[in-house]
């Protein structure tokens, strides 16, 4: 949608979900919305407790929708991090939109043009990349649906024009004029000084980000092209070590970044991506790790895993575990130093550790592995199966 005065082509017959925080952005695409598919939309509201006025804005925001007739959620978040506010926001508030998300709706975020080219500043003074510096995409897969900016080519002028002429009303989020959050500050402080010498500065600055989306999708057509040419990936989102140190070092690096990006991980520095190429290189007999944010890479038997510490632990499903936990006297335990086991059509037992080693079971995870017991006596474990009877 290049403005407001069209119907957006892409939201014919979708079930939109609208992300509603009662700014001026916000209210305007509720009224645009609801101005045209009125049977297909539903809001959302954030509170995240910020502010000693959010309740208010939660009572402003169902009040809206209620004079619309339009179904309206509030989701309470509660930032635990006090360092970088703005980040662990945004990032609480997406994780708990796309859970509230059903299959095949769009939520629908007020991003303009002028939100735009203060992201790509945002990116360029951070020293990002390629995939910072095309800042914020139209859209792209949120949840079981779709996140869409339907007013990113708009300026803000026109949202304001808009609401003036449509006779709306919208809070001020107190925390905008707030020049110690660096949005704000280029906002408020660097973007009126950059107009003054270059006019147009915002459709230029946004100009430039789709530029640089253009040529992100270049550099992941290119990691497409060496996984599957060198077969770099294995069916458990592992990197083949081996294969993966043939390439030239910028494309193995664009390879691990795309890799990254499609686990939903945080783009790592160049320093740590420095550090995970130095784990490629290790010493077979090393154990690499590399940590940055809440994710880690590490190297086991020519893999690459990579690994998200705070995602949520889902225990895979057990067969042995089904079979013997409703039996009298089961208890489950866990591996013990020096332990020894016997498998089945083997003479002799063997260390636990050999065991586990044969079947490739990297180290970080073995401690974590149930063992099955019947009055106090093995008789299983997971990953490994069935032991054998004495």
């Amino acid at each position: 949608m290049e403005n407001l005065k069209n119907k957006d082509p892409f939201l014919k017959d979708k079930n939109i979900v609208l992300a509603l925080s009662g700014g001026i952005d916000s209210v305007v695409l509720l009224h645009f919305l609801y101005t045209h598919y009125p049977n297909n939309l539903r809001a959302i509201h954030c509170n995240h407790h910020l502010s000693k006025h959010c309740s208010e804005w939660d009572k402003f925001c169902k009040k809206l929708c209620k004079t619309l007739n339009i179904d309206y959620l509030n989701i309470d978040i509660f930032i635990e991090n006090e360092s970088n506010i703005e980040e662990n926001a945004r990032k609480k508030r997406y994780h708990s939109l796309s859970l509230s998300l059903e299959e095949n709706e769009v939520l629908c975020t007020a991003h303009h043009q002028n939100d735009q080219a203060e992201t790509l500043l945002l990116q360029l003074f951070r020293g990002s990349g390629v995939a910072g510096l095309a800042a914020m995409p139209k859209s792209k897969p949120l949840g079981k649906g779709v996140h869409y900016r339907p007013l990113l080519n708009v300026a803000k002028s026109e949202i304001l024009n808009y609401a003036n002429e449509h006779h709306l009303a919208w809070i001020e989020d107190d925390s905008n004029t707030d020049t110690n959050f660096r949005r704000n500050f280029l906002r408020l402080e660097v973007i009126p000084q950059l107009s003054t010498v270059y006019k147009n500065l915002t459709k230029i600055l946004c100009r430039s980000a789709k530029h640089q989306s253009e040529a992100l999708q270049l550099t992941h057509a290119l990691a497409l092209i060496d996984i599957k040419e060198h077969q770099l990936i294995s069916n458990d989102n592992r990197l083949n070590v081996a294969k993966l140190i043939k390439l030239d070092t910028h494309r193995l690096k664009n390879v691990i970044r795309y890799h990254l990006n499609s686990l939903d991980f945080l783009s790592p520095s160049d320093k740590v991506m420095m550090q995970i190429i130095e784990v490629l290189f290790a010493k077979d007999d090393a154990k690499p790790l590399v940590c940055w944010d809440q994710y880690e890479v590490r190297r086991y038997q020519n893999e690459l895993y990579f690994i998200d510490i705070k995602a949520d632990i889902k225990e895979d499903f057990c067969p042995f575990h089904e079979e013997f936990k409703n039996l009298p006297n089961f208890s489950i335990r866990y591996r013990e130093d020096g332990q020894r086991i016997k498998l089945p059509g083997k003479k002799h037992s063997q260390s636990l550790k050999k065991v586990l080693h044969e079947a490739n079971i990297p180290p970080w995870e073995r401690s974590s592995l149930r063992m099955y017991y019947l009055d106090d006596e093995l008789k299983a474990m997971e990953r490994i199966g069935k032991l054998a009877e004495d």
